[in-house]
């Protein structure tokens, strides 16, 4: 790692380097296997018009995006990590996949300009971004969306990003929280509960 400030993935695969290619290859099992992983994209599904374009925000091996692709959406896809990038492009080919770090976003400067109808960023990718890189990530979303546009954030509690703290980040960043859900097939949050995913306008 070069960077002065690497994402907590990118320590955590410096530590266990065969780390990206047992996540890249569990996936791989649970879709063999026929588990259900597309409950994250079916909700954003429902928040978008028919050929949308939507950012995967922290993409991973793409399995999110793929899943919004394969709706007849144009999805472009980043993540700091290029095992699960090329993993995103071996098995889901037709999408844009991109090495980059969410806090350093800037999609226009690698000719992406068009902006978003809506960013997803799933699976827990805010706890592993670069300590006191939440705000800058929220920012980068805001000017990443179209007029209209929103962001859907989901992670667990107990990760070491409070909700609380995670809300008023969203506020500083010039976004706010238009619904709060604890689960992505759609149960109400509370304040006990475990899970968090955020619409964010």
């Amino acid at each position: 790692m070069s960077k002065a400030n690497p994402t907590r993935w990118e320590q955590k695969t410096a530590v266990n380097p065969s780390h990206s290619t047992w996540y890249v290859e569990r996936f791989r099992s649970m879709a063999a296997q026929g588990a259900d992983l597309a409950g994250e994209a079916r909700l954003v599904n429902a928040m978008l018009p028919r050929g949308a374009r939507v950012l995967d925000a922290g993409s991973g091996p793409g399995r999110v995006g793929a899943e919004l692709a394969a709706r007849g959406h144009t999805v472009v896809g980043v993540d700091v990590d290029p095992v699960l990038i090329e993993a995103a492009e071996a098995d889901h080919p037709g999408s844009t996949w991109l090495v980059g770090d969410i806090a350093e976003l800037d999609l226009p400067a690698v000719g992406v300009g068009e902006p978003f109808d809506l960013i997803v960023c799933a699976g827990n990718v805010v706890t592993f971004l670069a300590p006191g890189t939440e705000v800058e990530v929220l920012r980068r979303f805001r000017a990443h969306l179209a007029p209209g546009g929103r962001a859907v954030v989901g992670f667990g509690a107990g990760r070491g990003y409070a909700f609380d703290a995670f809300f008023a980040d969203v506020a500083e960043a010039g976004l706010e929280v238009q619904l709060k859900l604890s689960t992505w097939d759609l149960r109400p949050f509370a304040d006990d509960s475990d899970f968090l995913v955020a619409v964010l306008g």
